[in-house]
Order: structure tokens, then C-alpha cells, then sequence
């Protein structure tokens, strides 16, 4: 077997059992695929108290510019039952047309396409002119603390600069060539809590329903809309994902209520200026409403459990450009630019260098029988060769 390969190599990954945080032996596999084509590779592991550690990885081929970084994880999500399975989920089992395994589409496709790519491009041209480097983290499944927010804080911190970065993540929606991700909403989430007084449900006079005040408070925060959205972005959309008192008696008025929330919103806002929104909100929504008429304002509080996804929107038009037309010459598709989906570790890596994302068809990621069309694979690889070697055209220019 050659790095050359791509199904090979995405067969070698996936046989390594590498859900979050353990290495599995995909870091070690990746190293074993890179190392012969000329690259330095290093493991480092990133710790914090209170969480596992993680193991992540480091390539680089070159020491010159212009440097373009390809970003991914290998780490997957628990297969959940296997017996569930078509397949065994690290067997890597072609039937047919396809292979399946989990991180088949996410993301160990994306990497093994890469590599492949990487490997094609040096038998065809030799060495880049300038610098090609693998970030890999595995801990992009997990709660994304010791991933590639650290790694790209270490390699920084040693001299590391990137002109710019293709994230390999499963962006296409139906078939290979539909999407380019070119940014991300940004993500913020809340916890409201309402105190109460609880009491029978018969003598309401007595008590304070604290869900009366919440239902106030989460009517505010979905209308109006945030937004109308952008040239780039769909409106701002907040939904409510759970109410919760912990009350099991139908007769009980409940002391306390909280609810949660997540929103992702558009380019209008960054995160303070949508915490400060939120709060306006809450606030004027406290006061007298027509669930509580009369009553004293709603004692609230609020948290935010998790760090905001900020949004980015990348302006780059060599990395844009290049990839577009990798992914016309391969396919004829002329792909959409999009901002659409979840967050991903592009996030962090928007502070160092332009990103875009592109990678497999992502239907079946995070599901039983995760897999992947053979000729995909292929396909994939020879885009991503394409774009090397129109990118390094463009950037040494």
C-alpha cells in the first residue's frame, strides 16, 4: 500500500477505534502515511483539569511560503449498537459500490482523500513551492478543549504562520461538488433560571408560578426576529431546546423553572452585542406582562454555558477561487458558497488564516452504516489534487 491510495488509506483509518478522546491508533497510522513523503511529524498532547486528554497531530512538508494547512479530526462518535450495523463499524467493508464505517464521511474521508492527493501531487511535481502542513486534532467530536484550539495555539507559539487552511469536513449536502463552506454562523447559548414561590395549585394567590414569568421571558427572545438576514447569512433563528422544573406533582406550583436556548446568528452581531440583545430583551420582558398582570417583575437569572461560536465569513479569492474551479474541472459542478450548518473547529482556525471547508457528502454522517461511494473517494482526491496545484499557482504568483 501507498499513501497514493486514497480507499486504502481511508480503510487504515477507519479500522482504528478512535472515539472521542482516544487516539486509536489513527494519529499513528496518519504519521505512518506522511512520514515517508518527506514530512515532520509531531504529537502533542493537550491537557486541561477537569477533561481527558487528547492527542493531536502535526505535520509539515517545507519550510517556506506561501504554506497551506489542511485542518480535520480523526476522532468519530460511539458507534451506538453494532449489532445494528450492516457492517462492523471499524471493518472498513467495501459491499458493492461503497465502504462503511464510522468516520467514513466524518471526517477520515476528507484526510485519507488529502493524503492521497499530497502524495499524487509530489510523484507528479516533487515538492510544493512552499510549505503544505496537516493539523489534525482529535478531539473535534468531543467538547473541543484540548483540540485544535490548542494545537494551533502550540504551533503558533513555535513560528507557525498559514496563508491559508482547507478544512475537510462532509459540507455536501447530495452529491460531491454541491457546497463550499466559506464561513459559519455563530452559536450562543443560554440557561434562563426563574425563582418562584411554590404553593398548592388551588390557592394561586399564595404562590409564584415561576413558568408564567419564563413563558414571558422565552416569547421575547423568539419574536421579534433578531434579523433578516445578510448577503451572506439566513436570518438570525433562536429555538428554545428544553423547559424544565422538576416538578412531578400535577397539583404543585413549582418553585423554580429554567429553560435553555441555543442561537445561530448572522453577521448583524457578535457575541457581546447578542448577549446585550438577549438581556434588553429579558429585561424590558420582566416587567408587567399579560401572564402575570400585577405582579412584581420576574426574578430571573441567566448563564451561558458555553463558549460563543463567533461568526466569520472568509474573503479570500485565491483559496476560493482555486477550490471552485478544482471542484468544476472534477465534477462540472459550479459549487454554492455557503454559510449553512453547524459550527465546526474552522471557528478557531479563522484567527490565523483564511478557511474554507470541503469535503465528502454528508448524509449519513453520525449514523448506523455510516459510508461512503467508492468512486467519491476517488473523486475527491483528484479535486483536492487539482486545487494544490492550482493554489500553490495562484499563491506563488
Amino acid at each position: 500500500m501507498t499513501a497514493t491510495d486514497p480507499v486504502a488509506n481511508l480503510q487504515t483509518l477507519i479500522r482504528c477505534p478512535s472515539v472521542t478522546p482516544a487516539e486509536g491508533g489513527a494519529l499513528s497510522a496518519l504519521e505512518a502515511m506522511l512520514a515517508p513523503l518527506g514530512f515532520k511529524v509531531e504529537r502533542m498532547v493537550a491537557t486541561e483539569e477537569g477533561t481527558p486528554d487528547v492527542e493531536n497531530l502535526y505535520a509539515r512538508l517545507g519550510t517556506e511560503g506561501p504554506h497551506l494547512m489542511f485542518a480535520g479530526h480523526t476522532d468519530v462518535v460511539p458507534p451506538g449498537e453494532e449489532s445494528a450495523w450492516k457492517h462492523p463499524p471499524f471493518a472498513a467493508v467495501i459491499e458493492g459500490d461503497e465502504l462503511f464505517g464510522r468516520g467514513a464521511v466524518d471526517m477520515k474521508g476528507g484526510i485519507a482523500c488529502f493524503v492521497a492527493a499530497v502524495a499524487r501531487f509530489i510523484a507528479k511535481n516533487g515538492a510544493p513551492a512552499g510549505s503544505i502542513s496537516f493539523l489534525i486534532t482529535g478531539d473535534e467530536e468531543g467538547p473541543s478543549i484540548n483540540g485544535t484550539e490548542k494545537l494551533l495555539k502550540w504551533a503558533d507559539a513555535r513560528g507557525e504562520r498559514w496563508d491559508a487552511c482547507l478544512v475537510g469536513e462532509p459540507t455536501n449536502p447530495d452529491k460531491l461538488g454541491d457546497m463550499i463552506k466559506i464561513g459559519r454562523r455563530g452559536s450562543l447559548s443560554g440557561r434562563i433560571t426563574v425563582e418562584g414561590v411554590q404553593g398548592h395549585v388551588a390557592y394561586p394567590h399564595l404562590a409564584d408560578n415561576p413558568l408564567r414569568g419564563l413563558l414571558q421571558l422565552t416569547h421575547a427572545l423568539m419574536s421579534p426576529p433578531f434579523d433578516h438576514g445578510t448577503d451572506h447569512f439566513p436570518p438570525s433563528n433562536l429555538e428554545v431546546t428544553s423547559i424544565d422544573t422538576g416538578n412531578k406533582a400535577v397539583n404543585v406550583i413549582p418553585a423554580r423553572a429554567t429553560a435553555a436556548f441555543n442561537i445561530r446568528f448572522s453577521d448583524v452581531w457578535n457575541g457581546e452585542t447578542l448577549k446585550a440583545e438577549i438581556l434588553r430583551r429579558l429585561d424590558a420582558a420582566a416587567q408587567d406582562g399579560p401572564l402575570r398582570h400585577g405582579r412584581t417583575p420576574v426574578n430571573y437569572t441567566i448563564d451561558w454555558p458555553e463558549r460563543v461560536g463567533q461568526v466569520f465569513l472568509t474573503r479570500n479569492e485565491p483559496l476560493i477561487a482555486s477550490l471552485s474551479a478544482a471542484i468544476k474541472a472534477v465534477t462540472g459542478e459550479d459549487a454554492v458558497l455557503s454559510t449553512t450548518g453547524g459550527t465546526s473547529d474552522a471557528r478557531f482556525i479563522k484567527d490565523y488564516c483564511p478557511v474554507v471547508e470541503f469535503g465528502l457528502v454528508g448524509q449519513t454522517m453520525h449514523k448506523v452504516d455510516e459510508r461512503v461511494a467508492v468512486a467519491d473517494v476517488e473523486k475527491l482526491t483528484d479535486i483536492y489534487e487539482t486545487f494544490l496545484e492550482g493554489w500553490f499557482r495562484h499563491a506563488g504568483a
